[in-house]
């Protein structure tokens, strides 16, 4: 949380220091207003930007992790520290979101309790107190006395009417719900300013475009900014209002005139520092990728005695001396060497023995000599019918069944919802997390390395990590 604020204040400092150089004495206020509110969800948006890297590792062995056991030792004041801040966070949370909705709460008193006129499409409040004309959304606060007598010049109700018709209401309650979520950040009351005053940039530009005289309506802002019209100031901050100590900035804005190459050159500048500011603060991320198309993460290694009985079966039935009886044990156990043997290993050992298929049951005697006949002849491997006396006339015989080749090792993901279903314990770099979670890691990143072990059947352990593990032989 502390990296996001310092990256996004770090951004806001930079998009606002930008603006007071290069573009708020300028005359292209509607583009300042969309800059001002863009530039705000930009530095909140790029902290969260993560560039990933992929990198191609070599294959590694693994290595067996044991579980960490939690610590047992006692919490010290670091322990607590990030749950003081964020219970001082949402203190201040509070504080401001009552703040907001009780201005919100005055301003709807207000319309509700005091009389009303429409003009036009705008309606305007009559107060008894002596306040300074301000507008939200289209209702226009103004003195009952002075509406009444008609002592509000024409182009103060026009500069409020352009504020309620350019709807400047959205701009200040956008931020004003920024400033709820990051109080503790001043940057965001020096930009809640800088929109305000661009928008009386934006009104005052429109009334002279109106026809107004500009120094007739110069010293109409004076008289209505003066220190004694501020009485319940304190009630507009949700709303637009003349405010006296930036007449003289307003003043000389009105008298510039931007030439639009000077504020295309300009904006044509943000581009560079938004990529920047990009590439500065954003995330990059590094995953590593073992070069493997064939090995499973979870495949374990066969030691150098299975790998030496594999090949001596192996070599048994791929070249068979005479006549060979192909037993189901040793089958069977070729097929566990050659499923938890990595790829290196099976590439340098002896090839997986073919074995054919099962002889067609004879009707008589005499066909199965015939088929022991076929079966037995060099140097094509044999597969074994034996012939055995019983007390009766007829001969019987025993087919050994022998199963195909192993089939190929299951996916990650599929081993683990095994384990799943078994109740093991799963670990993620050295961490104890739910089975769901290690679902999840797994159907998100294919390159996890994974290894199970257990002590007993009910006792699985399954071990994920990004990083290569490897087994370390006794």
């Amino acid at each position: 949380m502390l990296l996001f604020v310092l990256k996004s204040s770090a951004c806001l400092a930079v998009f606002m220091l930008f603006y007071k150089l290069c573009l708020e004495k300028t005359s292209a206020h509607t583009f300042k207003r969309f800059y001002l509110i863009g530039t705000i969800l930009i530095s909140i948006s790029i902290p969260f930007i993560t560039f990933t890297e992929y990198i191609e590792l070599p294959i590694a062995e693994y290595e067996i992790v044991s579980p960490i056991e939690a610590s047992t030792q006692s919490k010290t004041f670091q322990d607590f520290f990030p749950h003081i801040l964020w219970s001082i966070y949402a203190l201040g949370l509070l504080i401001f979101s009552f703040r907001f909705f009780k201005n919100i709460y005055k301003l709807f008193q207000k319309i509700r309790t005091n009389p009303k006129l429409k003009n036009e499409k705008f309606i305007n409040v009559l107060l008894k107190d002596l306040i300074i004309p301000h507008t939200f959304f289209n209702y226009i606060f103004l003195n009952k006395t002075k509406y009444e007598n008609k002592l509000i010049p024409n182009e103060v109700l026009l500069h409020e009417q352009i504020h309620a018709k350019q709807k400047h209401a959205l701009d200040i309650l956008f931020i004003e719900l920024i400033q709820i979520l990051f109080w503790f950040n001043p940057l965001f009351y020096l930009i809640k300013k800088d929109i305000k005053l661009n928008h009386e940039f934006l009104a005052d530009h429109a009334v002279l475009k109106q026809g107004i005289d500009s120094s007739t309506y110069k010293k109409t802002l004076l008289t209505f900014s003066s220190p004694d019209s501020f009485r319940n100031a304190q009630d507009q901050q949700l709303a637009n209002a003349i405010n006296y100590s930036l007449i003289k900035k307003r003043f000389t804005v009105m008298k510039t005139k931007t030439s639009k190459t000077v504020i295309w050159l300009r904006s044509l500048i943000i581009l560079p520092l938004l990529a920047i500011l990009i590439y500065s603060f954003s995330n990059k991320a590094i995953i590593e990728i073992e070069n493997t198309t064939e090995q499973s993460a979870y495949q374990q290694k066969a030691t150098q005695k299975e790998i030496a009985e594999y090949n001596r079966l192996a070599k048994k039935y791929n070249n068979p001396q005479g006549r060979v009886i192909i037993k189901n044990k040793e089958v069977e156990l070729l097929n566990y060497i050659y499923r938890i043997m990595t790829v290196e290993q099976r590439k340098k050992a002896e090839p997986f023995p073919v074995f054919p298929p099962p002889p067609p049951a004879p009707d008589e005697p005499t066909k199965l000599r015939e088929v022991v006949e076929v079966l037995t002849p060099e140097p094509t491997p044999a597969r074994v019918v034996e012939v055995r006396e019983v007390p009766s006339p007829v001969e019987v015989r025993e087919i050994i069944e022998v199963p195909p080749p192993p089939p190929p090792p299951k996916s990650p993901l599929e081993h683990v919802k095994d384990m799943a279903k078994k109740g093991a314990k799963f670990y993620y770099n050295k961490k104890e997390i739910s089975s769901k979670k290690a679902i999840s890691i797994l159907s998100k990143n294919k390159s996890i390395s994974i290894t199970t072990n257990h002590s007993n059947d009910n006792d699985y352990v399954v071990q994920l990590s990004t990083k290569p593990i490897v087994i370390k032989e006794d």
